[in-house]
């Protein structure tokens, strides 16, 4: 155990350069900078194309839940399974991350993920899928996500430079934000003219060009410590993660915020078929164009999170999208007609990415890259976990009283919580805690 944090002690001295050795640094940064790396334009592109699978999964799946029955806990529940694997076993998928081969770990997780996706496809296509069969496949597809995740964010740094982590970051949430933008619209036609089988169909075809990226891609073993194992194991190399996570202020500071949030901003994602289903009298089509605007929003703030997070500071930019949120929340819940409801969406979606986004951006450049995935993955099991938690909370809220009732329960308990928590939880300021270049 000594030697682990000896190791963390040394990674925190230490730079990536070996990480990105041979690859070819741009003479500046930008926005797009990134992608003039081959490997991370190549990866880009094929997430890309998984991401508008992923989505056209979910938009079916969440869909046939409210076909399947007219429980509102159970239709958020769609959200809550595909998020509640990312808290159970993400923190052990963040030590394989760091334990193993990073591009071996995503293509294990991408085929396994394809396997599941053309069963369900199967399943869908026979209308055998019950609304407990239905949970058991997006509990799966999520298990695939919670392997992929962690190893997939590190290897960020095995593909740009770190000055350029921050826009490599901005640019994946871009891509998943084009795909939120598309792939709602073209579910809900698809699913009009045919039914889901066939977009879960498509969602299993798509994880195919990432799995041959991931072939292609032969990555640069990353630099082993002098005197430090390759690999160490796993329950020792969790605990070094939360350990390393618990004692660090700024990085323990941002895990309270991200549950917090996640907890509360799970609402509007997981009750929003049973809202536009429901209160709206909305059809498929109407469901995907709410998502679509979702994404062109997200899309849209993408490129400004940066600069905003210089100008208003991690607080200042989490005020606002929490402000956002807040807006977005109470228009969805007292909209009786589409067209209200639109510029709700819109303003989701912008908060959205704001959100997490710079959430992202701050744990990875408070965490050494010996503990990386560990980091990332106790992050995203904080947020993703509040989520999924979220997700069952105001589904119940909304089977007790109502849609209505739940969502703004949600709006009102995300202010207080986010005002409350600034003051015994407060983000660090920009550069605290971290890691330097050196």
């Amino acid at each position: 155990m000594a030697r682990d944090e000896d190791a963390i002690e040394h990674a925190v001295e230490k730079t990536v350069e070996a990480a990105t050795a041979g690859l070819v640094p741009p003479p500046r940064t930008g926005t797009f900078s990134p992608f003039r790396y081959p490997v991370f334009r190549a990866i880009w592109i094929a997430n890309l194309f998984s991401n508008l699978g992923g989505t056209l999964q979910g938009v079916g799946a969440a869909w046939l839940m409210t076909e399947l029955t007219p429980s509102h806990q159970l239709v958020a529940l769609v959200q809550a399974s595909a998020t509640v694997p990312i808290m159970l076993f993400g923190v052990f998928a963040g030590a394989i991350a760091d334990n193993y081969d990073r591009r071996l770990v995503m293509l294990t997780a991408q085929v396994g993920m394809l396997v599941v996706s053309a069963a369900l496809a199967g399943l869908a296509y026979a209308h055998m899928l019950t609304p407990t069969l239905l949970l058991a496949f997006t509990l799966s597809v999520g298990i695939g996500t919670a392997l992929n995740s962690p190893a997939w964010q590190a290897s960020v740094r095995q593909q740009v430079e770190r000055r350029e982590i921050p826009q490599a970051i901005a640019l994946n949430s871009i891509s998943f934000n084009i795909a939120r933008s598309i792939g709602p619209a073209l579910g809900g036609v698809l699913i009009s003219i045919w039914d889901v089988s066939f977009a879960f169909a498509i969602n299993a075809v798509s994880y195919i060009g990432l799995i041959g990226v991931l072939l292609w891609w032969k990555p640069r073993p990353r630099p082993v410590e002098p005197g430090q194992p390759p690999k160490r194991a796993i329950l020792p190399a969790v605990a070094v993660g939360i350990r390393f996570c618990a004692g660090n202020g700024p990085l323990r500071r941002l895990l309270i915020r991200g549950f917090a949030l996640g907890f509360s901003l799970a609402a509007y994602q997981s009750l929003l078929p049973a809202v536009i289903s429901g209160t709206i009298h909305g059809s498929e089509l109407d469901f995907g164009l709410m998502l679509g605007l979702f994404g062109i929003g997200s899309i849209m703030a993408a490129p400004f999170t940066g600069p905003l997070r210089k100008k208003l500071g991690l607080e200042g930019i989490l005020t606002l999208g929490t402000g956002m949120s807040v807006f977005a929340l109470s228009l969805v819940a007292e909209a009786h007609d589409i067209l209200y409801a639109l510029p709700a969406a819109f303003v989701a979606g912008m908060a959205w990415v704001l959100i997490l986004t710079t959430l992202n951006v701050a744990v990875q450049m408070r965490s050494p890259d010996a503990i990386l995935g560990r980091c990332l993955s106790i992050y995203q099991a904080a947020t993703f976990g509040g989520m999924a938690i979220g997700a069952w909370v105001w589904g119940a809220v909304a089977d007790w009283q109502s849609l209505s009732f739940a969502l703004h329960a949600a709006s009102v308990f995300l202010a207080v919580s986010f005002f409350g928590l600034r003051l015994v939880a407060p983000l660090p300021r920009l550069g605290e805690g971290v890691i330097k270049q050196t």
